[in-house]
């Protein structure tokens, strides 16, 4: 605490030039700063100031020393304004970009709501990339990495995506036992809403039995009527774990090619480094960390 009171002398008399003034702003004599900045100056083994009986001005040292001084006093700011912030109640405008993966987020979200009722959360889904700083989001959920050193991150967790079929159509079609033998199959698709284009399959080969012309496919942009044309015995979908773990537990729907269909991928809550972690922010990062049923 003795460096602190030192440091606060310091700043005050480097940006009054005067002892008696930063005296006067900080409540005590002009002796007390006088013998403050002394001590502080026989610790450091540097002069601080150049003073005389008209004037006093900062040295090369003492403008190098007051430099940091507003760091660490900025980062005291902070810091207390960090912990003031955590204990005021979330409230304000919340907006927020998520992916469209099906009802994952959709028991946190309502959590939220329900703990929360003075944040007034805007939610816009889609699975645009969406540049959180120039369109004014306070945070994002991605399914991914990202290496945009404008944005904190914290990861929520991996999840897998598997080829699944109900009993019923596997009665009916057979089983496949490698992936070029999903051409025999009707595979559904999805397809992302902003690009148009089909979601690859994690299996070998993907991209060259797609482009064969010779694959017989539904496809749309909603990853529940995948799930429930998959319950209705209609194709083979590629869906994710989380979305179809309950089907798999009742053996509605039965996973397929499970060696070939491995590759994880993370989902990750995004927010720009320039924004205070607001209550409401903070609060919301929390509470999907903790709900989300994702393997970390």
């Amino acid at each position: 605490m003795d460096n602190l009171s030192g440091i606060s002398a310091f700043v005050s008399a480097a940006e009054t030039l005067s002892f008696v003034e930063a005296g006067r702003l900080l409540g005590v004599s002009a002796s007390a700063i006088g013998k403050t900045i002394a001590r502080l100056e026989a610790r450091l083994d540097a002069r601080l100031f150049h003073r005389n009986t008209r004037s006093m001005k900062l040295t090369a040292e003492g403008t190098l020393f007051l430099q940091r001084c507003h760091r660490i006093l900025g980062e005291l700011d902070a810091a207390e304004q960090e912990l003031s912030d955590i204990r005021a109640a979330p409230k304000g405008k919340l907006r927020v970009s998520l992916p469209a993966i099906g009802t994952l987020l959709l028991p946190a979200l309502s959590e939220f709501i329900q703990r929360y009722p003075d944040v007034e959360l805007d939610i816009d889904f889609s699975d645009r990339k969406v540049d959180l700083i120039d369109e004014g989001f306070d945070a994002a959920v991605r399914i991914g990495e990202t290496d945009d050193t404008r944005l904190l991150s914290r990861r929520l967790g991996v999840f897998h995506r598997n080829l699944v079929a109900s009993p019923g159509y596997l009665k009916k079609t057979g089983r496949p036992k490698s992936a070029t033998e999903l051409l025999r199959h009707t595979c559904l698709l999805y397809r992302f809403p902003t690009t148009g284009k089909i979601e690859s399959w994690p299996v070998p080969g993907w991209e060259r039995i797609l482009g064969s012309g010779q694959l017989s496919t539904v496809s749309c942009n909603s990853i529940e009527t995948l799930t429930y044309f998959a319950l209705q015995g209609q194709g083979v979908a590629c869906l994710p774990d989380f979305e179809v773990k309950s089907a798999l537990a009742d053996n509605k729907l039965e996973r397929l090619l499970v060696t070939e269909t491995s590759m994880p991928r993370a989902m990750t809550i995004l927010w720009p480094t320039s924004k205070q972690l607001a209550p409401k922010l903070r609060a919301f990062i929390d509470l999907l960390t903790s709900r989300l049923s994702l393997k970390q």
